[in-house]
């Protein structure tokens, strides 16, 4: 049986991704912890603000 999102997971991800748009890292942090994916999102951040959305959102949505 293929999991179903509930109203609460789905206003979760809606904050999470604009957190994500205003802070990437913050986003990804409360999505997945202190993983790889924060790490990569730091970097990209660092090199240009958008490439750090962008992998923000995507981690977020991906989940």
């Amino acid at each position: 049986m293929p999991l179903t999102r509930t109203k609460d997971s789905l206003l979760g991800d809606l904050l999470k991704i604009i957190l994500a748009v205003i802070l990437p890292p913050l986003g990804v942090f409360l999505e997945v912890g202190f993983g790889k994916h924060f790490w990569i999102n730091i970097i990209l951040t660092l090199l240009g603000f958008i490439p750090g959305i962008i992998h923000a959102v995507y981690v977020i949505a991906s989940r």
